[in-house]
């Protein structure tokens, strides 16, 4: 017999009773450590101690990137959301219901236009959170619309790409997502204007094939695993061992892939100093000013 759930009153009970929230402590995926949630979400998802880069989400990402922590959410243009129909165990249309209220984002990519140490940039950020950070119809164009709005404001691009890769639900309609940011980098490009990429864990499949390669400059945060294919899926096509820390952030490196490793404390200073550098712009105070005034902006616009 459970004598608190047997013998002690109901109104006892209830005031004996506490809730834990279910993320009160994160353990370490690298050293098995548990740390308080409050402390790695204040060190920007960066365990102390390990320098264990966590996932971040999109909403996290541009707080921690914008001056002030002020942008303007960029309306992104909508999508049908199930044009093949798909069902596996589950209705498509059901895992979208899912992971929109999971993650609170319409889709797997969040655009945002603000100010960087005092200059205009636009920023895409893949939340892995969403599917997987699936590449799907609503992401391609979502990060087309981020490009023609830096062609637009002729400001730099920042992509944070995080993504398992095409969506399978959508077939086709997601392959085409590549070849359709492809040509919008390039529009970015002919506008000469910098499209800077930063690598966060993981970043795989056709987002690897398409936009997350083809930055001006490549960032990668420390232990992320980039790639095209899985380390298993190359070993049994070569038939030979892969050599230790393949397709981490640090490999990548030295092997020409990736121009730095930048730990996610130092990227903010890192991405407006490029930005400057990129675009000749004067060093600016990043002081309280707010973000620009939406006014100019299109009508899909609206502060965060």
């Amino acid at each position: 017999m459970n004598w608190l759930t047997n013998v002690v009153p109901p109104k006892i009970r209830s005031f004996l009773k506490r809730d834990t929230p279910e993320n009160l402590w994160i353990k370490c995926p690298d050293t098995g450590q548990l740390v308080f949630y409050k402390d790695v979400e204040q060190n920007q998802f960066v365990i102390p101690g390990s320098n264990y880069h966590m996932r971040m989400g999109a909403t996290a990402r541009l707080k921690s990137i914008f001056d002030n922590e002020t942008w303007y959410d960029v309306a992104l243009p909508a999508v049908v959301a199930d044009p093949l129909k798909f069902r596996d165990e589950r209705r498509y249309v059901d895992r979208i219901k899912d992971a929109r209220a999971k993650t609170g984002m319409n889709d797997a990519v969040k655009v945002g236009y603000g100010k960087l140490e005092g200059n205009a940039v636009v920023v895409a950020v893949q939340d892995f959170d969403f599917m997987g950070g699936s590449l799907g119809m609503a992401a391609g164009e979502a990060v087309v619309k981020g490009l023609e709005l830096a062609v637009e404001k002729k400001s730099p691009f920042i992509m944070f790409a995080a993504s398992g890769g095409a969506r399978m639900q959508e077939g086709i309609l997601s392959l085409m997502q590549m070849p359709r940011t492809t040509v919008a980098i390039q529009m970015l490009r002919e506008a000469r204007q910098p499209y800077i990429v930063v690598l966060t864990n993981p970043t795989t499949g056709g987002v690897t094939a398409s936009y997350a390669m083809l930055g001006d400059v490549q960032i990668a945060e420390p232990g992320a695993l980039i790639g095209f294919a899985g380390a298993r899926v190359i070993e049994q096509t070569i038939r030979e061992k892969l050599p230790d820390g393949f397709q981490r952030a640090e490999y990548l490196k030295e092997h020409g892939m990736v121009d730095m490793v930048v730990h996610r404390h130092e990227l903010r200073s890192t991405l407006a100093r490029l930005c400057r550098l990129l675009t000749k712009a004067p060093p600016a105070e990043a002081a309280a000013s707010p973000v620009t005034s939406p006014v100019d902006l299109p009508e899909a616009a609206s502060p965060a």
